[in-house]
């Protein structure tokens, strides 16, 4: 984290050179090509309005650090690179004067005394961990810095099934604590579920939620599966090389060790990646567990799991409209509700979808839940097409930004994260400028096609008496829709042959009196 955080500082550093330049350079044209006897007429500029929320600022290097917080917690760089030493883990000898195999041998010891798992020493784990320590140092860091966050959440589900509370080391190696991980055969989740197991185990999967990614209960899925394994096996070893690679592997490989059932006699019958899962495992939690005699530092999480709360949703909203209206930044919501693929949320009868918030920020929310409904209404009714259509997937878009336009409203339309927004060009903040232009690569919605956008639709007749209503500047549907009793969006665009749902000052709409 110190060295993301140090870059910042470095970027901001120099940012803060070039405009110094900038004012000296403007400053001395200006003076050179004034003429002495000009009279020079200084403009006062308007100061801005101090009481008016939506012009509110943060501090800007406070802000950089936030963002950098953020990416780490949210990028997947992590998941790819455990993943690869685990798939491509090498037992060779490591130099690595640091830790001395007596005072690994007597730790492991200790470790081995104090949990179910098997954690005697032999050379090719002494290899996995000297190995880690020696190339891995920044990466575990990281993972020690997230896990002040999830460890609390993991402790809790395992401690309420009564599973050893080292399981929660598995997390690391399965997802390196990021709950949108997704591996090349589709495991999903910090657990790392298969649809079909996912399923099995409750999580519920659809166009808008994946469970597998919500920590609370994708951890209470893998606590009742870890059970059901080990209740299988009679070994908590076994037991996780099942819930890697299926028990039916872990069985072959019994039968063809010839009847062996300690992990470290089958491992050579066992599929590759499985094969040096529970040496990193291993690894993981003797490095987590000693962390402070290896120098690696322990830091109070950004935001700790306790320090948030949940709400359950009445209505469908979006996790950018939550933080226009509460100001808490997209990223961290993102962080918190990893579980909605498109960040919104769905309502639906009968299933308890929830919104989780920073403990501060719920107060606020349910105090005033009915004009965060009401203007989350008002903005899915201003919209052609309020339900993401699919998109080509790998298809490149060039989006010119328009008034009212903001990374989050941006995010949804295309079906993709700010943070990747940020990321295809170059971002270093959430400020856009009208006319901007952004690369895009669609995932999966869009909200109108161009061909459909301008086909010409013919108007509707109109039973009843008809008035004529001038669009006034501010005007939207949503608004003048509300001054007829009885009258919907879909009404005026139907009756005037709207496809869209811009407006234009002057324009003459038909409405019917009813």
């Amino acid at each position: 984290m110190s060295t993301c955080f140090s870059q910042t500082q470095d970027t901001i550093s120099a940012s803060n050179n070039v405009i110094k330049d900038t004012v000296v350079q403007n400053t001395q044209a200006r003076d050179s090509i004034i003429p002495d006897n000009t009279q020079v007429v200084k403009v006062i500029e308007a100061e801005k309005d101090s009481t008016s929320i939506k012009k509110l600022e943060d501090l800007e290097f406070a802000a950089k650090l936030d963002e950098a917080w953020f990416e780490e917690l949210y990028n997947n760089h992590l998941f790819d690179t455990i993943y690869k030493s685990v798939t491509e883990l090498d037992y060779k000898p490591v130099d690595y004067p640091e830790l001395s195999t007596d005072t690994l041998k007597a730790r492991l010891k200790e470790l081995d005394a104090r949990t179910p798992f098997n954690v005697e020493y032999n050379p090719s784990l002494e290899n996995v961990i000297k190995s880690y320590l020696k190339h891995r140092r920044k990466s575990i860091q990281k993972l020690i810095t997230l896990s002040a966050f999830y460890f609390p959440m993991f402790e809790g589900e395992l401690d309420k099934h009564n599973l050893p509370l080292e399981i929660k080391y598995l997390a690391i190696v399965e997802s390196a604590l990021k709950p949108r991980a997704k591996s090349r055969v589709g495991a999903t989740g910090l657990w790392q579920f298969m649809f079909g197991t996912g399923k099995e185990y409750g999580l519920d999967v659809s166009s808008y939620v994946d469970e597998r990614s919500d920590p609370i209960k994708s951890t209470e899925a893998a606590a009742k599966y870890l059970a059901r394994l080990y209740k299988i096996f009679g070994d908590w070893d076994l037991a996780l090389a099942a819930y890697n690679s299926g028990p039916g592997n872990v069985s072959k490989a019994i039968r063809r060790s010839g009847g062996y059932q300690n992990y470290w006699n089958i491992r050579h019958n066992l599929p590759r990646e499985t094969a040096g899962y529970l040496p990193a495992f291993l690894a993981n939690m003797y490095i987590f567990e000693y962390a402070a005699a290896h120098g690696f530092k322990k830091y109070k999480p950004e935001l700790a799991y306790f320090e948030t709360d949940t709400i359950r949703v009445k209505q469908m909203i979006t996790l950018d409209q939550v933080s226009e209206v509460t100001g808490t930044p997209i990223e961290k919501l993102q962080f918190l509700n990893p579980s909605y693929k498109l960040d919104i949320i769905p309502y639906i009868k009968d299933e308890n979808y929830v919104l989780r918030l920073p403990i501060d920020v719920v107060g606020e929310f349910v105090n005033n839940e009915d004009k965060i409904y009401t203007y989350a209404k008002a903005e899915f009714d201003k919209r052609e097409k309020p339900m993401p259509q699919f998109f080509e997937a790998d298809a490149k878009v060039r989006y010119r930004v328009k008034s009212g336009d903001y990374l989050g409203k941006i995010s949804r339309k295309y079906g993709v994260r700010v943070s990747q927004i940020k990321k295809w060009n170059g971002l270093r903040s959430n400020d856009l400028k009208i006319g901007q232009r952004l690369t895009i690569y669609p995932r999966k919605p869009n909200v109108n096609a161009t061909s459909s956008a301008k086909a010409k639709i013919k108007p509707k007749p109109i039973s009843g008496e008809v008035i004529t209503y001038v669009v006034k500047s501010g005007d939207s549907l949503w608004s003048i829709s509300q001054k007829f009793p009885g009258v919907s969006i879909q009404n005026i665009k139907d009756w005037n042959g709207i496809s869209g749902s811009k407006l234009k000052p002057g324009m003459t709409l038909k409405i019917s009196k009813g």
